[in-house]
């Protein structure tokens, strides 16, 4: 056998990456976090949903004080930010809203959301609890919630005077949330260290 016959042997058995292999993986439904115009979350959540196309824009409630009256305000959890789940390929039905300005990407590829961090998210958020943005943390003492409304959830312990709080963070974006809770609700997670 030639060197020709060879080379021509190895390119039949490497994997051919075509055009219809590249337009499957877009047509997949996947989540992204799409980073808005400051202030402008709703709105883009508003015209996103118009155009049938699944969105998630995690709200809180905060309470405002001016000169002559309080009000409650709902706000959204990560500013700047708007959760959308679409195939690649209709990127840019969403793009070309009026204060959307682009979709997180690493390396100019969109980012995907895992679907369990996503539907997670929405589960702290159901439970109720007084839920709102914290600076964001990827190190700390771990713990899982282990009785109340926020059972089974894991983040990071926080204590502020004589409260008590976890933070959940969204790495992605950078982002974190925390929620009071009792102190004796919580019991220490055990990670396992990496074996040299």
């Amino acid at each position: 056998m030639t060197l020709s016959e060879t080379s021509l042997i190895k390119q039949e058995t490497r994997p051919l990456v075509t055009s219809a292999n590249l337009q499957e993986d877009e047509a997949v439904l996947n989540w992204y976090a799409l980073y808005t115009c400051p202030r402008h979350e709703k709105c883009v959540a508003q015209q996103i949903e118009q155009r049938s196309i699944a969105c998630f824009l995690p709200m809180y409630r905060s309470m405002r004080r001016w000169k002559d009256r309080r009000k409650e305000l709902e706000l959204a959890l990560f500013p700047g930010y708007v959760f959308v789940r679409l195939a690649l390929k209709d990127r840019f039905r969403v793009l070309q809203l009026p204060s959307a300005v682009r979709l997180v990407s690493f390396n100019g590829q969109p980012a995907v959301l895992p679907e369990s961090e996503i539907e997670d998210l929405k589960q702290r958020l159901s439970r109720g609890g007084s839920i709102e943005p914290h600076p964001y943390l990827s190190v700390g003492r771990r713990v899982r919630v282990c009785s109340g409304p926020m059972q089974g959830l894991e983040g990071i312990i926080v204590r502020c005077k004589d409260r008590c709080r976890i933070v959940f963070s969204v790495d992605l974006i950078m982002r974190s949330m925390a929620v009071e809770v009792d102190e004796y609700d919580v019991e220490p997670v055990m990670v396992s260290k990496p074996v040299n």
